[in-house]
């Protein structure tokens, strides 16, 4: 990437908007016009008296679309054995746990054994990713929170009720942990939907890109940085909800943190998929227990500009790190 030419571009430009709502939320559509216009009950039209007559009906015989089942004809109804009632849903349904680990990550361990190489989505305060479970119904991960009190929801991408009472089980788990040091990190979560080409990026006290202190998905291991960077969602997915969390834990081990700003930015690879396309996206960050969100949504330049990136360096406000 950093080979590349880069298109800076003012966040002003975008059309960004403080709140909830990134995500297409379902629609409610009301049946007016659907009854083919009422204005025409009262219209009576002439019957012939012929067709008007009864009819005598003679010689019925009952047949059965299933020719299998013929076979019970002659057997009295009391001592024909109840059909078979089938319950996927039972064997079908999600279980899910949560364990709190140290940085205030969440461990996550989801149960679905009929469900297996199955898409299900995740949603955790606002967050969705796209996940798909392994072959065996199982899938273990780990989760940056966003809540001293994480709640996570696990749905499965089909649901097979049979009954009011089995609907519970099909529509996936629930689980709750309790995260004791969620107030000693920073984080900042970038959500979007396909393959849209966005990525974060940190620069930590004063660093430039390709130095330590740069903090992205594709930055070099052995370069170091005070903060971390965590890909979430299946990528391989048709329309996956993807996201990218950057995260800054205050008070590590035993020497000072540094102090000053990391400056956030949010970049879009031009490619040939979303070139000449509008794309969005949303911004999560946590302030004092509490989520600012906010949403963008970017026309992106015609293909000729394929392999360059838009930098929006206002989308997310910086993180300022005081020393202790």
């Amino acid at each position: 990437m950093l080979n590349k030419r880069i298109v800076l571009m003012s966040a002003a430009t975008a059309a960004c908007a403080l709140g909830i709502g990134f995500f297409m939320q379902p629609t409610t559509f009301g049946s007016a016009g659907l009854d083919g216009g009422s204005d025409q009950a009262g219209l009576q039209l002439p019957q012939d008296p012929e067709l008007a007559r009864p009819i005598a009906i003679e010689k019925i015989t009952l047949t059965s679309a299933n020719p299998g089942l013929s076979e019970d004809d002659d057997i009295p109804s009391a001592q024909r054995q109840p059909a078979q009632r089938q319950s996927p849903v039972a064997a079908c349904g999600v279980t899910a746990s949560a364990t709190a680990l140290p940085g205030a990550l969440v461990a996550l361990q989801i149960s679905a054994p009929c469900r297996g190489n199955e898409r299900i989505t995740l949603h955790h305060q606002g967050m969705m990713v796209t996940e798909t479970l392994g072959p065996d119904g199982q899938l273990d991960l780990v989760i940056p929170a966003l809540s001293s009190t994480a709640t996570f929801i696990i749905a499965p991408a089909t649901l097979t009720p049979t009954d009011a009472a089995a609907t519970a089980a099909a529509v996936g788990a629930v689980v709750q942990v309790a995260v004791p040091d969620m107030a000693e990190v920073d984080r900042v979560v970038l959500q979007w939907s396909g393959n849209s080409g966005f990525e974060i990026h940190a620069r930590e006290f004063g660093a430039q890109y390709g130095e330590n202190g740069h903090v992205w998905h594709g930055a070099d291991p052995s370069q170091k940085a005070a903060g971390k960077m965590m890909q979430l969602g299946d990528a391989t997915q048709l329309v996956p909800r993807l996201a990218e969390i950057y995260s800054f834990q205050r008070n590590q081990g035993e020497a000072p943190a540094a102090a000053g700003d990391i400056e956030i930015s949010v970049e879009a690879e031009i490619t040939e998929i979303n070139c000449g396309r509008e794309i969005a996206a949303q911004s999560l960050r946590v302030v004092a227990g509490r989520i600012q969100t906010r949403d963008l949504v970017l026309n992106m330049p015609d293909c000729t500009a394929s392999g360059d990136f838009l930098v929006l360096n206002n989308l997310v406000e910086n993180l300022k790190i005081a020393a202790r």
